[in-house]
This record gives C-alpha cells, sequence and structure tokens, in this order.
C-alpha cells in the first residue's frame, strides 16, 4: 500500500495593523424594562381615571383628546420596549 505525501504546513502569518478586530460594546439596558413598564402603566390608568371621572380628570379640558394622551404613553411604552435585548 501506497504512503500519503506528507503535507507542509505553511506558516501563519499575523495580522497585520489595518485588520484589527473591532470590539462591539454592549451597553447597559436594565432601564428598559422598568421604563416600559412605567409607560404602560402610567397610559392604562390615565385612561382608566378618564372614563372613572367620567372625564372630569385627569386634564378635563382636553375632554375626548385624554383617550389619545393615553394611547400616547402606551405607544411610547411600545417605542421603548424596542431597545430591549
Amino acid at each position: 500500500m501506497p504512503k500519503s505525501r506528507i503535507r507542509k504546513k505553511s506558516e501563519s502569518t499575523p495580522p497585520t495593523a489595518t485588520k484589527q478586530a473591532t470590539s462591539i460594546k454592549l451597553t447597559n439596558r436594565s432601564w428598559v424594562a422598568p421604563v416600559m413598564l412605567a409607560l404602560f402603566l402610567i397610559g392604562l390608568a390615565w385612561i382608566v381615571l378618564f372614563y372613572v371621572t367620567e372625564s372630569k380628570l385627569p386634564i378635563e379640558s382636553l375632554r375626548n383628546w385624554n383617550i389619545v394622551v393615553g394611547f400616547g404613553f402606551i405607544a411610547a411604552g411600545f417605542g421603548v420596549s424596542t431597545q430591549w435585548k
């Protein structure tokens, strides 16, 4: 049976200075979950308070726009949730 050829290993060259690996610094995002939940709860409380007080609170002059404000807080909560990893 014939012997297989022995392959020589080529010497590896060290990477050049222009090909440095960039390290990605991950930021601490522990603030995202509490802010997201707070915005959800503020929006929910705003809408519930509007209905329970028969449009006297939170801001009487806004009348039915109070619902939009409440949903605005909830939408902001969803916006913050996109930062969660």
